[in-house]
């Protein structure tokens, strides 16, 4: 790998790091709105992602071949990864930072600081992977994915990462663990992004003939976290509600797409 590409799958991770680090210099808790906010900003930034960076270039790798139904990948592709996220869900024991019920496997015998790092590793899983796989589309063999689109998408998700890290490590420190550690947690749930990406890449490398699949994978496992987690954290419910995580996503959705316009 080259260093454009090494730069690329680490910039992500920088993004979690620095908003990890928010919590030596914020108060020990976020404001809900903002929390919100950052939330419904992350999940448009995913949207936006998945569409012009993952399901669209999927859809326009095969679209020589396959004409009017260059969606089949896509589709495949896209609901595949909404089942993977689902296995992960139900098996891996986490617990969301806005819920007082844990969830998965005998999530019950573990401690709710873990768990809610483990809540933001499932949602970085699928994060790493969009960013490999579109890394290795330009790397291996296509022209609809460029290394500069690749690159956008990489800095697009570094920007929702830096708040994503504030909200990890915030909580946790506030709910007891002290700030360093609080700190290094949030920079260890971002870590598992560039080691998704490399495996993607390195499993891409291989399996060429089935990128299409790939693109849409991730794009199904984005939406998925985008659905089950960002949305209802964003939008809240009854008293919570707020339109807040509306304005969030509105902003993210439309950073991200001249993000990936302007870059790609």
């Amino acid at each position: 790998m080259n260093k454009d590409v090494i730069l690329g799958l680490l910039v992500p991770f920088l993004g979690t790091s620095l908003g990890s680090a928010m919590v030596f210099v914020m108060r020990d808790e976020l404001n809900e709105k903002v929390q919100k906010g950052l939330s419904g900003f992350a999940a448009g930034v995913m949207v936006a992602a998945s569409i012009w960076s993952l399901l669209i270039p999927s859809m326009d790798m095969v679209d020589e071949k396959m004409g009017n139904m260059s969606w089949v990948p896509a589709v495949i592709g896209f609901l595949i990864g909404i089942l993977f996220l689902l296995l992960l869900d139900n098996v891996i024991p986490h617990q969301h930072i806005d819920s007082d019920a844990p969830e998965g496997h005998n999530s019950e015998n573990m401690r709710r600081t873990t768990m809610m790092v483990l809540a933001v590793v499932i949602h970085n899983i699928p994060e790493g992977m969009a960013v490999g796989v579109s890394y290795a589309g330009a790397l291996y063999g296509t022209e609809s994915v460029s290394l500069a689109s690749a690159f956008a998408l990489a800095v697009g998700i570094a920007i929702q990462n830096f708040p994503e890290g504030a909200i990890i490590s915030m909580p946790l420190n506030a709910a007891g663990m002290n700030k360093v550690k609080s700190f290094w947690a949030g920079v260890g749930s971002g870590a598992v992004e560039p080691i998704a990406a490399v495996i993607t890449i390195l499993l891409s490398q291989i399996m060429i003939p089935i990128l299409p699949y790939l693109l849409s994978f991730a794009a199904g496992a984005m939406f998925y976290v985008v659905v089950e987690e960002l949305i209802p954290e964003a939008t809240g419910e009854g008293e919570s509600h707020t339109n807040i995580g509306t304005l969030g996503f509105s902003a993210g959705f439309v950073i991200m797409m001249i993000l990936d316009v302007m870059l790609g």
